[in-house]
């Protein structure tokens, strides 16, 4: 007797499936409202879904201490299902999961991460109060809506907060209009 049937299933399911529905979840461990999961970087379309499924399906188990890159052997790798350390599948052009040679590499690396952060305390601190206080209430909202949803697709962007088309022309805008001020404040003290 052949059990395999084909075909569409006899019905849709009304709800979706959650995993470990029943139980009280810690807010503090890791995946919970306090400590999202981190994003998903250096991998191919591909393996971000299938993470992403693990994830969404209780199935995902996160790494508790680095694993060692199958190229370099070292202690590199610090994202769960990851074979290769960023840096490896960096140089070799690769997925970090399958590595498999792609031309489209999701996510960004540390160092991009790094320098947008630093773009964006520039600019936040050559703000004026006003503009200074909407953004972090802003960017406060972000984080406390992402939390609630680690693989939200409602994540605010820099670029949506400032009118500006980058932060560098954001920041320059307003060192400009500091500097203009203090040459007034000049000129008013010299009369």
């Amino acid at each position: 007797m052949n059990n395999t049937k084909r075909g569409p299933p006899k019905h849709q399911n009304r709800y979706a499936w959650k995993p470990n529905a029943d139980q009280k979840k810690n807010e503090t461990e890791v995946g919970g409202k306090l400590k999202p999961y981190s994003e998903i970087t250096g991998v191919c379309p591909r393996c971000r879904d299938q993470i992403q499924w693990k994830r969404a399906y209780g199935k995902y188990k996160p790494l508790v201490e680095p694993a060692k890159c199958h190229k370099c052997s070292k202690r590199n790798v610090r994202q769960a299902y990851h074979n290769l350390c960023s840096g490896c599948a960096k140089e070799f052009n690769v997925c970090a999961k399958c590595s498999c040679r792609v031309d489209r590499i999701v996510g960004r690396d540390a160092a991009e991460v790094e320098a947008e952060q630093e773009k964006l305390r520039e600019a936040i601190m050559s703000a004026r109060e006003r503009e200074r206080r909407t953004l972090l209430r802003t960017m406060d909202k972000g984080k406390t809506r992402n939390a609630s949803n680690p693989l939200g697709n409602e994540k605010k962007k820099v670029a949506d907060l400032f009118p500006d088309a980058s932060l560098d022309e954001y920041a320059e805008l307003n060192r400009d209009s500091e500097s203009d001020k203090e040459d007034e404040e000049d000129t008013v003290i010299c009369n």
